[in-house]
């Protein structure tokens, strides 16, 4: 049986490096940052304040609020290690413009944050597919309740389309996390359309990434 820690954890899956003051470093995001912080750039408005669900080692938290420095960025991830090398990270960058990561229980109806107001964007990067499914209707329900009006939710990963994946290495990848945890898996793009416009968010844009993965960015109503 799966533990409380395994399903909400964005630490997983991949052998990680840490340095003496808990900075750990993953391969996946040396790979992945750059083609995500160039749609990143295009996507998210100039100013505003940007909430990362599940930020994992912190990396890119540090990476995306160094490139887009008029950003408020709030990392944010339920693992204790993961939240420990973020503020290593953040300390190590010296960016002033990225906030001490927070505990946030997506699955919970209160993330604490309310009392900050209306996001301009939620990213959540490589999560929805090691948690359960109610991991990502709770992220849904909760970028429906604390997106301003017209704001956006970015998700990143590997994802099927009517069923089919879209690479035979992904097919691979889905049936490992299945076996290692029965309510992991890659999610079908159209579930997550159908339940996000129940959290009322429109699928605004599909977009093609290196590897296999997708970039769907998500809307709320008009601004």
């Amino acid at each position: 049986m799966p533990t409380k820690k395994e399903d909400r954890s964005s630490v997983a899956l991949e052998k990680r490096s840490a340095t003496a003051d808990k900075r750990m470093f993953s391969p996946s995001v040396a790979r992945n940052s750059a083609p995500i912080l160039a749609v990143l750039k295009r996507v998210l408005p100039a100013h505003g304040a940007i909430l990362e669900i599940g930020c994992g080692t912190g990396e890119h938290a540090v990476c995306f609020a160094g490139a887009m420095p008029n950003l408020t960025w709030q990392p944010s991830d339920p693992d204790a290690d993961a939240r420990a090398s973020t503020s290593s990270w953040i300390k190590f960058a010296g960016q002033e413009n990225v906030l001490p990561p927070l505990d946030i229980d997506v699955c919970s109806g209160q993330w604490g944050v309310e009392q900050a107001g209306h996001f301009d964007a939620i990213v959540s990067i490589n999560m929805i597919h090691i948690a359960p499914w109610a991991a990502s209707l709770g992220l849904l329900a909760g970028a429906g309740r604390l997106l301003r009006a017209g704001g956006l939710l970015v998700l990143y990963g590997p994802y099927m389309r009517d069923g089919a994946h879209n690479a035979p290495s992904n097919a691979t990848f889905d049936a490992a996390l299945r076996e290692r945890n029965p309510s992991w898996g890659v999610r079908d793009i159209v579930e997550l359309e159908q339940a996000a416009g129940a959290a009322g968010l429109d699928l605004r844009e599909t977009i093609e990434m290196p590897a296999n993965n997708m970039l769907l960015v998500f809307a709320t109503g008009s601004a």
